[in-house]
């Protein structure tokens, strides 16, 4: 209990110490590029205040390439790298991880796959051991991977009946078909059964490569240890891996509305159409757009129209998903089945409006305002500053984004947000999915099947 209540002030403090700093006059967070003997480039920001280093890497190219009928293969070596390696079983393993205090974690995502580690200086030695381990020789031991196996099909069968994610993943089947971004990261049934254990050694040894390896650290360490460390875990990896051909794609389904009947109280229901890309010069307009829209929580249009002046339902949203092979603007809203229509219906108007006229220069200023200045809110702890660092090499974003950030979106005008929303925005192509028993809502077209 001691343990727990001093990593939790540990956190607190931490996290104060770097709000203060960032709210500092001037205060600027310096990154620094590391490169390794090895060749293994980080992006560094040091912070002396208390002896805590976070690291974060991706690898490039997450459950997207999972083989066909393998999916969910990326997502079920995340749950298993920490599951013994080396000479430790997965019991030695995570005994050895609490009596250290080290925070590891791996996770699988659409297109990345990503691992971080968070110490103590005084134990950073035996942690970098334990990821060099983790990374470079798991056990992938039969006990672990049917406890995983089990774990995970017993989550796929909850998931299975939750509207939230059945409505997404039939969303997301509709727009992107039989391209690997219509398949769920999680798998289904029937593909985490026929995962095996060379399917799982195969996965790492080939997507963990230095050529696809973005790393970010944060903390009390110098660019001489990182650049130590960095070798010490990844210095074994390949230095490249095979190149996993993945086309670009478009949504589809454009303006069609999909049922999927499920007999609950309250209907969930998931929109959108196609988006802008981050390297787009219409990313930061249309960032603005969608804060104004939808992405700015009780501030936004929708929230104003739908739960303010109607009270059709507690929340309703939009955001960017600028992934790499397609990029997406998309929303959600729950709401009473005898609700629904009139919500997609006053969503169409609120997309349409948008896109008509435009945002006000006071909608867009206050939007301005706003996401400068909670920005920092964003770079609360060492880990999150960490992510940040992999996130800006991701999007090829400039090691100095930090610092010109707040300037990329006061150069915004509100001409370019205009332009922006009546080029991307279209009421009559928002790709719709309604789960629930939803009143007088009509489909326009025949569900795609998703397996469970």
């Amino acid at each position: 209990m001691i343990k727990h209540a001093y990593s939790w002030v540990v956190g607190l403090l931490t996290a104060f110490a770097v709000l203060v700093a960032l709210s500092l006059p001037g205060y600027a967070v310096k990154v620094e590029k590391v490169v390794s003997p090895g060749g293994i480039e980080a992006w560094l920001v040091r912070d002396h205040s208390i002896p805590i280093t976070a690291l974060e890497f991706w690898f490039r190219d997450g459950a997207s390439t999972d083989p066909k009928g393998k999916t969910g293969l990326a997502s079920m070596v995340s749950s298993l790298l920490d599951e013994g390696a080396g000479d430790l079983d997965s019991q030695a393993f995570q005994d050895r991880l609490e009596r250290l205090s080290v925070r590891m974690s791996f996770s699988a995502r659409l297109e990345t796959f990503r691992g971080s580690l968070k110490t103590l200086n005084r134990n950073r030695d035996e942690a970098v051991a334990l990821l060099r381990l983790a990374l470079n020789k798991p056990r992938f031991d039969a006990e672990s991977i049917e406890r995983m196996r089990r774990q995970i099909t017993a989550g796929l069968k909850r998931k299975s009946t939750d509207p939230n994610i059945v409505a997404s993943r039939v969303w997301r089947r509709a727009v992107f078909g039989e391209h690997p971004y219509g398949r769920p990261v999680g798998g289904t049934l029937g593909s985490i059964a026929s995962i095996t254990a060379k399917d799982l050694r195969d996965f790492v040894t080939g997507r963990f490569a230095r050529d696809r390896l973005i790393v970010g650290a944060v903390g009390d360490i110098s660019p001489a240890d990182l650049a130590h460390i960095l070798d010490q875990i990844f210095g074994n990896l390949p230095v490249t891996a095979p190149d996993v051909a993945l086309d670009a794609t478009k949504t589809a389904a454009g303006g069609e509305t999909f049922v999927v009947q499920m007999d609950i109280p309250q209907s969930v229901v998931v929109f959108g159409q196609q988006g802008v890309k981050r390297n787009s010069p219409d990313y930061y307009p249309a960032y603005l757009m969608n804060y104004i829209l939808g992405g700015g929580g009780f501030s936004s249009r929708l929230y104003a129209e739908v739960r303010e002046k109607r009270g059709l339902a507690y929340s309703v949203y939009s955001y960017l998903n600028p992934m790499q092979r397609a990029a997406i603007i998309s929303g959600g809203v729950a709401t009473r089945n005898d609700q629904v229509a009139q919500s997609i219906s006053v969503i169409r108007e609120e997309w349409g409006r948008m896109r008509k006229t435009g945002p006000s220069a006071e909608e867009v200023a206050d939007a301005k305002t706003y996401l400068n200045g909670s920005f920092p809110l964003r770079l609360g702890s060492t880990s999150s500053i960490a992510r940040m660092l992999v996130a800006m090499q991701y999007h090829d974003l400039g090691i100095d984004y930090i610092e010109r950030r707040n300037d990329l979106i006061n150069e915004v005008t509100l001409p370019r947000v205009q332009r922006v929303a009546r080029r991307m925005l279209d009421p009559e192509k928002l790709t719709v999915v309604v789960v629930g028993k939803p009143e007088r809502v009509t489909p326009t077209a025949d569900t795609p099947e998703i397996e469970i």
